[in-house]
């Protein structure tokens, strides 16, 4: 019987620098008797250091069929100032995956927004990326992406990318604009009229900091969207992953099993909209 609190053992084969504290790491296994890791977006992982501890990370790609995947890792305390220093070629363990899908049966042949504040754009990109990659099974595609600054931005190269797609709209917002920036200014919330999207038929999937959540809900619900077309990846501390320590009990729901994607009624529900 697998033991599920085991990690298993993949390498990391390449380190992308993507703000002055977080790195995107391309991770592939090496003990791939029990085959490749088999996940779908919006799923978590949870990823260990010898001698440094583990911690739950979101598949910030798309999922592939040749072992391969991505977590982009922000620098902000002992396991991930450890992960900071690691080199290509050096081992890691992970367990998973873990955690619900977003409603991929749900949003087919329908139109997407996403809205993303800072380093929420990493769960959100697995998505994304399985949008754009499967482009003809969608309608128009929306992105809102929100950072404190413009060195603050996740995924640079590929955001301009996701801009050459026919029938899609990439709308960028900073707080602290630099010299390098002639963009629009301000929180997310501030490019929603920009939408061109059908609010009464479209899909809308959020993640970043809970108060952007809160306030971008309002102000999308007040654009016409429907309750139940609206998702949000929540960040709970999650310690196991499985439901066994409880550490992300909510209300009845475990966030490692119930989520970490929850419907904007399902939110309502746990009294997590407010």
């Amino acid at each position: 019987m697998k033991n599920e609190y085991l990690p298993i053992r993949a390498i990391v084969e390449k380190i992308s620098d993507e703000t002055p504290d977080t790195k995107t790491f391309t991770l592939r296994l090496i003990d791939t008797a029990g085959g490749v890791l088999r996940y779908k977006p919006g799923q978590f992982l949870m990823l260990s250091l010898a001698g440094f501890g583990e911690a739950p990370f979101t598949f910030a790609s798309s999922p592939s069929r040749d072992s391969r995947f991505q977590v982009s890792v922000r620098r902000v305390g002992t396991l991930t100032n450890a992960l900071h220093k690691l080199k290509e070629k050096d081992i890691v363990g992970v367990r998973g995956p873990y955690g619900n899908i977003f409603p991929l049966n749900k949003i087919k042949d329908k139109d997407i927004l996403f809205v993303a504040g800072g380093c929420g754009m990493a769960p959100l990109r697995s998505l994304i990326q399985y949008v754009f990659k499967n482009r003809k099974d969608y309608g128009r595609i929306e992105i809102i992406y929100g950072c404190r600054s413009p060195k603050d931005m996740f995924y640079k190269d590929e955001i301009k990318s996701w801009q050459d797609n026919l029938n899609s709209d990439i709308h960028l917002t900073v707080d602290e604009p630099d010299e390098s920036w002639s963009g629009t200014c301000g929180v997310v919330c501030v490019l929603l009229p920009k939408i061109k999207l059908n609010p009464k038929a479209a899909f809308v999937f959020l993640c970043g900091p809970s108060v952007m959540i809160k306030f971008a809900i309002k102000d999308i619900l007040k654009l016409g969207f429907r309750e139940q077309n609206i998702y949000a990846s929540l960040e709970r501390y999650m310690k196991c992953g499985i439901g066994k320590c409880g550490h992300c009990y909510i209300q009845g729901k475990y966030a490692c099993l119930d989520g970490p994607n929850f419907s904007y009624m399902q939110m309502r529900k746990l009294g997590i909209d407010s």
